[in-house]
């Protein structure tokens, strides 16, 4: 039974919500990532254009600053329904036809891919670490193997959003 304030589209039972949970705070903690983007970003361009300085690794901290947060809170964006979707269909569809769209996007699209990513990311990840790969630039950034297993990331944190999705749509579809 869902909590007498939830709505039953958001209930899942225990499981889904702490999936949820998860990349809620996930979501939450790296997107404070955005405002370093933004300052770091700042600082770039009060350098060069007030100062005449360009140091390469500032300017590709901000490059990695958001590839993190895009990667990073991809699931985030999933759970609070702000990824792209083309509405036009998915907004007139009953409950029920909202959580087939869920559970056939989850199971046949986002799981399958998620396992793809992570099955031909690893290898290359691994590589990364273990000859602690670093920015190809001169004074570039270092720890480069640190950005590329933010893909692994984004596919665990995708894969456990879309089974909390997953999950959701099953207990609607179950009529509860």
């Amino acid at each position: 039974m869902p909590p007498a304030d939830a709505p039953e589209s958001e209930y899942g039972g225990p499981v889904a919500d702490a999936l949820d949970r998860i990349g809620d705070a996930a979501g939450r903690a790296i997107s404070w990532l955005t405002l370093a983007c933004v300052l770091v970003c700042f600082a770039v361009v009060v350098l060069r254009y007030g100062f005449s300085l360009g140091y390469i690794w500032l300017q590709e901290l901000y490059v990695w600053l958001h590839a993190i947060v895009f990667t990073g809170c991809a699931a985030y964006a999933l759970k609070h329904d702000t990824h792209v979707r083309v509405d036009i269909f998915y907004a007139r569809m009953s409950r029920r036809g909202r959580a087939w769209v869920n559970l056939a996007g989850a199971s046949l699209m986002i799981l399958p891919w998620m396992a793809l990513t992570a099955w031909l990311v690893t290898p290359w990840v691994v590589d990364a670490w273990v000859s602690r790969e670093s920015s190809g630039m001169p004074d570039g950034m270092p720890a480069l193997y640190l950005l590329k297993a933010m893909l692994l990331v984004m596919a665990i944190l995708l894969t456990l959003q879309a089974m909390a999705l997953a999950a959701r749509a099953l207990h609607t579809l179950r009529g509860h």
